[in-house]
């Protein structure tokens, strides 16, 4: 016998995705909501970026990239955040370098913020970390990888902190529906939607465009991830460690901000080639310089059209 329950539901996720994408092509182009953290604005005309090291490496390195990357993001009418993870708990092998941990981490990421008056961000893994991240960070990011988690989404939306949830690489850009519920349902709506890739075969992402405008229908900032979107999973050495292809991060997010993202989230170092963590597709400070001049450009002129 034929199996008719597999070929339904096929048509059934089919018809969820031509009816979203279709609908696009009636629909204004949807504009998202202004969220304020500490003294700065994101979203609905004030364009972002999130930016700074994978990992926190050292609290020197930490300070020298976020003073360098301010002053280059304050050339331009953007607000910035800063972001350096205090542990990379989704590794490829055991022994990678992860970070300097929760307490020291954050007591850097807090420094850094006393010091420069920036917003920070790192990734949170579990509920369990929520708490005395929240205490110290202005944004918690939650990993692509545990985007679905519902505990951990739950926990950071009752922080009453500014979440930003990576789009898990196996997610249409439509089932960000029920994440963006869960986090509503603490009562925060201080969310951001990050787009970084999608699966294409094996060891490797592509990039889909029309994801930024569809997740715009929920009206909160929508975010390219540059860097991200151009990393190879486990496609290095061995299979022990990512790769990446960093020539094209300056391609990918002048299409982004064309075709209209609220922000660019960008990993930054003084010398990718040497960085413990995600070097192949991160990009040094003279590349975020020119790109966001590039980026200034491209906004305005759209704002002439």
């Amino acid at each position: 016998m034929p199996d008719t329950s597999s070929r339904s539901g096929r048509a059934a996720r089919n018809d969820r995705a031509t009816h979203f994408l279709t609908s696009l092509s009636s629909m204004r182009y949807p504009s998202t909501m202004q969220i304020e953290i500490g003294k700065q604005k994101f979203g609905e005309g004030r364009f972002f970026i999130i930016a700074g090291p994978c990992v926190i490496e050292s609290e020197s390195l930490a300070l020298k990239t976020a003073d360098a990357i301010s002053k280059i993001v304050s050339k331009h009418p953007f607000s910035f955040i800063f972001k350096s993870s205090y542990d990379k708990a989704n590794r490829t092998a055991i022994d990678s370098y992860r970070g300097m941990g929760m307490e020291e981490g954050l007591r850097i990421l807090e420094k850094v913020k006393k010091e420069f008056g920036v917003p920070v961000v790192s990734d949170v893994h579990s509920p369990a970390e929520v708490a005395s991240a929240a205490h110290v960070l202005d944004l918690l990011q939650i990993p692509a990888f545990l985007c679905r988690q519902t505990d951990l989404l739950v926990a950071a939306g009752a922080s009453g902190v500014a979440v930003n949830v990576k789009k898990g690489q196996f997610l249409a850009p439509w089932d960000m529906a029920q994440v963006v519920k869960k986090l509503e349902s603490t009562g925060n709506n201080k969310i951001f939607l990050t787009e970084r890739g999608t699966t294409f075969g094996y060891n490797n992402l592509v990039s889909d465009m029309r994801s930024l405008v569809i997740m715009r229908r929920w009206a909160y900032p929508v975010v390219f991830d540059g860097t991200h979107s151009v990393q190879l999973p486990g496609g290095g050495a061995g299979g022990t460690v990512s790769s990446g292809q960093r020539e094209f991060v300056a391609p990918l997010c002048r299409a982004a901000v064309a075709t209209g993202c609220d922000g660019l989230f960008l990993e930054v170092h003084p010398d990718p080639d040497h960085a413990p963590s995600d070097g192949p597709n991160m990009i040094n400070l003279e590349g975020l310089d020119r790109l966001l001049n590039e980026v200034e450009a491209i906004l305005s002129a759209m704002e002439r059209v």
